[in-house]
């Protein structure tokens, strides 16, 4: 007599169910920051962009009402004139609720002028900042405009592009460039930290589900 077969279980592995992660970027400005962060066309993930929410501690506690509802909440502040205690303040109060913080000092446009010049820190005020973005511009024939500030299509295939003298992709060098000021400073006053940019941070994350 053979031996009975162990008996099929009938039931089959339920599949596992992927969700893709859920990134909500809150952005102090209206036009530049988010026009430059909507380009990204995320593959594993998805991304939710909100502009003009307010600015450095507002931003943050507007973030954190959010924060459950989302795998990753960014806020995108700069330092232009306000406070050393406030710039501080509001990204010390981000990382120690677990928002994270994409923050330029003095402005965003510093970390797009890096992508085109490997500008190594030091005082560079953002009054000259729109004049350095068209100076660098210029040969692409795409213009930043000053009024709008917003991230034209044009203008971030030049970001996005390939540069000529490297062969390298520009966002890449820019977060080389970024990452090599940002290792330059301690870290304990980031007001102080003219001129720096940890948009960088944000950016290698998307890029990771693009």
């Amino acid at each position: 007599m053979k031996p009975s077969r162990k008996e099929r279980s009938l039931d089959r592995p339920q599949p596992t169910r992927y969700t893709k992660p859920n990134i909500l970027i809150f952005c102090e400005g209206k036009n530049t920051e988010p026009s430059y962060f909507r380009h990204f066309k995320l593959q594993s993930a998805t991304i939710k962009v909100d502009g003009d929410k307010g600015n450095t501690i507002g931003l943050v506690r507007k973030a954190l009402k959010e924060i459950d509802q989302y795998d990753q909440v960014w806020c995108v502040f700069d330092k232009d004139d306000f406070s050393e205690k406030n710039f501080n303040d509001a990204i010390s109060l981000a990382k120690s609720k677990g928002v994270k913080v994409a923050y330029s000092n003095q402005a965003f446009e510093y970390w797009l002028i890096l992508h085109l010049e490997d500008h190594q820190g030091g005082g560079f005020d953002r009054s000259g900042y729109n004049h350095k973005i068209n100076e660098l511009l210029r040969p692409f024939g795409v213009e930043y405009e000053d009024k709008q500030k917003f991230v034209s299509d044009d203008f971030f295939d030049v970001l996005d592009g390939i540069d000529g003298a490297t062969k390298v992709r520009r966002v890449d060098l820019a977060i080389r460039r970024a990452k090599k000021i940002y290792d330059a400073w301690n870290h304990q006053s980031p007001a102080r930290e003219e001129s720096s940019t940890t948009v960088f941070e944000l950016v290698e994350t998307l890029l990771k589900h693009c």
